[in-house]
């Protein structure tokens, strides 16, 4: 696949804090990761480092092969940023804002494509949908459309990789939607790299999570690969109609169930033995409730799910070491 970001060994020191501590990851094309720690664990630090606003104190991050400390005018023009808080000129229209970035930024344009500025900015108006806002003032928007013209300022030159700093902030339900509807359309042609303290906006948007902790990457996984590797009990979540007394014997005397409670009317939950292959459970498990609900009738099986740990667990578990020293 197609390297768009290496980060290689980078660390960044304020005076004698060392914030980062020898970073190292690689992103490739049509990748979306999401960058997850603690506030104060670096984040923002490695996004300003990443894009160029701040210098790295030792090793090397290229954007696409360009180094962004001996090449960064070629690193930078493949880099889109949009902080927490966007750069918007608030008195000035979207259209003329946009046209001051697309000559602020030496945009280049395919020579085999023939295209005005205007086309070209009305195509990434229209893709980020404010284009029925182009004539007015920055100052008299909403929320949710200041910061889809902060996406549209980070998308001006077709930056191969597109890094965005909590780009949900403050937008309601329905904006957050089309919000990450268009981040995962934009992830099609680049790479994306996002910081979000919403853990349920990565577990719908991302591909790929990074957890920062003092500095430190903890983590580099896939949601599931996380979930999966931090161990645990595996627990089985199930609905049944009938007795709950019975229901209790008939599944403590299953092999492999470590555990069974009863957590409210209909609803069980149990606990596997370490090892223990599911499968092979709740095979067991429907057999015992199929025979009970031939024989007579009693505690038919109305449902039955995996549940394995969530990412916030294993979030928490990841960075609460000296989490109170850290604040």
């Amino acid at each position: 696949m197609e390297t768009t970001l290496d980060v290689r060994g980078v660390t960044r020191r304020y005076g004698t804090r060392e914030v980062l501590k020898g970073i190292t990851f690689a992103a490739q094309k049509g990748e979306i990761i999401a960058l997850l720690g603690r506030n104060g664990t670096g984040k923002s630090t490695l996004m300003n480092t990443i894009t160029g606003y701040l210098c790295q104190s030792s090793g090397d991050i290229s954007i696409c092969g360009y180094d962004v400390l001996i090449q960064p005018l070629e690193a930078r023009r493949r880099a889109g940023y949009l902080p927490e808080q966007p750069p918007l000129y608030l008195d000035m229209k979207v259209i003329e804002y946009l046209r001051f970035l697309y000559e602020l930024k030496k945009v280049k344009k395919n020579p085999n494509i023939k295209q005005t500025q205007q086309e070209y900015l009305e195509q990434i108006m229209e893709l980020v949908k404010i284009k029925e806002v182009s004539d007015r003032v920055i100052r008299n928007l909403s929320k949710g459309y200041r910061q889809r013209v902060g996406l549209a300022q980070a998308l001006v030159g077709d930056p191969q990789l597109l890094i965005l700093d909590e780009p949900t902030v403050g937008l309601d339900p329905a904006q957050i939607i089309e919000i990450r509807q268009l981040i995962r359309q934009l992830a099609k042609t680049r790479t994306v790299l996002l910081s979000s303290h919403i853990l349920s906006e990565v577990q719908a948007v991302c591909d790929r999570i990074i957890i920062l902790h003092q500095g430190h990457i903890v983590a580099d996984a896939s949601q599931e690969e996380l979930t999966g590797q931090m161990g645990g009990q595996m627990q089985l979540q199930l609905e049944v109609e009938g007795n709950s007394k019975t229901v209790l014997e008939t599944l403590r005397k299953i092999g492999g169930i470590a555990e069974a409670h009863r957590q409210e009317e209909k609803q069980y939950l149990l606990h596997l033995e370490e090892g223990c292959k599911s499968e092979a459970v709740r095979r067991e498990i429907f057999k015992a409730f199929s025979r009970l609900f031939e024989r007579d009738g009693s505690c038919l099986l109305l449902s039955m799910q995996e549940k394995g740990r969530t990412l916030e667990e294993v979030f928490m578990q990841l960075t609460a070491q000296d989490a109170l020293a850290s604040e």
